[in-house]
């Protein structure tokens, strides 16, 4: 077969001609960060070419696509920050964009390539293609269907018929390679013997994905598809289609291929829905920022400069281009994901980070009641708690001694707080924090001056104050939290504290 490559399209970028993209989920489990990455890959190659971004609802397979999962998928991209220019609530020229209210467009395209020899029915059994496959196997042949039905005569189709047979439709690939040029991969040839005919539409009627994907991408005008690895497969299938859809006048022309690469997980495996960093509701429940999500996903594959990992999601789209994008798997680094998310953080404005930790400052949450906490201190606190979490909802121990009645008990870090002599310390501590003036730069020359009367450097004088003013040895700036926390709680919990101590 000719070569299908991408040279006129890729040409069509050069030439201005702005490029229609599309990203088609099935509705199915939560949404998993492989499926999030192709999505911003599409998004940011239509937005940095000024194209169009379609958003199509794969859901054809009844037994697992739910509404629940339909309705998750558009709270996500909403949530990502994604937008759409076709689609569901957006609408478009090509709707309907879910595929289950498609089912006609499916059943006439299915009877015009039977009409017109691209396909034929196949009325093969499981049972005997089972065997044959193994025949093949055994000869040391491919195991691909065979085309036992390719080109039965009318007397053997009415024999099969009046066995009572059910038939699926089979498409019929071209007897001759198959060469076509990937965006990420370059040109890929593949041997006729390796993509046989394949099942397009099942015996009950109901079409199969082989045959709607390529349907819906040439009736919706899609110029670039951009997907994983894991269908680079049925490619050449497609573009067989394709063929017989232009040839029938039903698409204009073969989209250019771009496979993206694998994302693995632990054990340089495949990162799949199973794996627990898999799901993108496990980010949100964290408090990841999808500017930082979506920074460190975009790494899988792809990157801005040798040098930098951070960078917004604009300075993304006026980069992309996905001729950069390398076809070798990326491993998922949930450290370094968390570290990315930091960084982006830290540069909110203190306002925008003191909004965005509102979830995590209250149930289910908060393990404080709702009346003792105070926006005012929470405000006061915020900027130095900037600086120190990871993820949203680690603000919630950051700042949960300002709010509760007492500290979290953490037996580990009493023991490791309370030495000998530790109770001495805090006494003296505690008569000069009753005189000192309120505010973190007196309050640190305080307990400094306690050390020095006990023979302490401020690091191990400190500690038993911060244990028994906020449970923990380590945490936000200790002065700074003494000063927001007020005189009257930080000496009632060093009495607490002594109390202990003496027991």
């Amino acid at each position: 077969m000719a070569n299908t490559n991408s040279s006129k399209l890729s040409t069509s970028l050069e030439q201005g001609v702005p490029p229609r993209v599309r990203f088609c989920p099935s509705p199915t489990g939560n949404p998993h960060v492989g499926l999030v990455r192709t999505a911003l890959f599409n998004w940011a190659f239509a937005r940095h070419h000024g194209g169009t971004l379609v958003f199509r609802i794969e859901d054809t397979d009844a037994a697992r696509d739910s509404e629940e999962s339909y309705d998750q998928l558009l709270d996500s991209m909403r949530w990502l920050g994604f937008d759409w220019d076709e689609g569901p609530e957006v609408g478009g020229p090509h709707a309907p964009y879910r595929q289950s209210q498609r089912m006609d467009i499916y059943k006439g395209v299915a009877e015009k390539l039977l009409a017109g020899g691209y396909a034929y029915h196949c009325y093969c059994t499981t049972e005997e293609l089972d065997t044959r496959r193994e025949a093949a196997r055994a000869a040391g042949k491919p195991s691909g269907y065979d085309g036992h039905c390719r080109d039965l005569t009318a007397e053997q189709t009415a024999a099969y018929e009046a066995e009572g047979r059910t038939s699926i439709v089979r498409f019929r690939m071209p007897d001759e390679a198959l060469t076509f040029t990937d965006l990420v991969r370059g040109e890929l040839t593949f041997q006729p013997e390796n993509v046989p005919d394949y099942g397009i539409v099942r015996a009950n009627g109901a079409p199969l994905y082989t045959l709607v994907n390529p349907v819906d991408d040439a009736l919706m005008e899609i110029t670039h598809v951009l997907r994983g690895e894991d269908l680079l497969s049925s490619t050449p299938r497609q573009i067989a289609l394709y063929k017989a859809l232009i040839e029938l006048g039903i698409a204009k022309e073969t989209p250019v291929f771009g496979h993206l690469p694998y994302v693995m997980g632990e054990g340089n495996k495949k990162l799949s829905k199973r794996d627990p960093q898999a799901s993108l509701n496990l980010y949100r429940e964290r408090g990841f920022l999808p500017q930082g999500l979506l920074n460190y996903l975009s790494l899988l594959g792809w990157s801005i400069a040798e040098d930098r990992d951070i960078f917004s999601v604009e300075e993304m789209v006026a980069a992309f281009d996905i001729k950069d994008v390398n076809a070798n798997p990326a491993r998922f680094d949930l450290k370094k994901c968390e570290h990315i998310n930091a960084e982006h953080i830290r540069m909110l404005d203190v306002k925008t980070f003191t909004e965005s930790c509102g979830p995590w400052l209250k149930a289910p949450f908060a393990p404080w009641a709702p009346e003792s906490f105070d926006a005012e201190q929470f405000a006061a606190i915020a900027p130095y708690a900037q600086t120190r979490v990871t993820v949203l909802s680690d603000i919630t121990a950051n700042v949960d001694f300002l709010f509760l009645d007492e500290p979290v008990e953490d037996e580990a870090s009493w023991a490791k707080a309370m030495k000998e002599g530790s109770g001495a310390l805090l006494v003296t501590a505690r008569a000069k924090l009753v005189d000192a003036e309120w505010n973190a730069e007196a309050l640190k020359n305080a307990v400094l001056a306690a050390g020095e009367e006990h023979g302490l450097k401020l690091g191990k004088a400190q500690a038993p104050v911060r244990v028994a003013v906020t449970g923990r040895t380590i945490g936000l700036p200790l002065f700074e939290s003494l000063e927001i926390l007020g005189r009257e709680k930080t000496i009632a919990r060093i009495d607490a504290a002594l109390a202990r101590l003496a027991a």
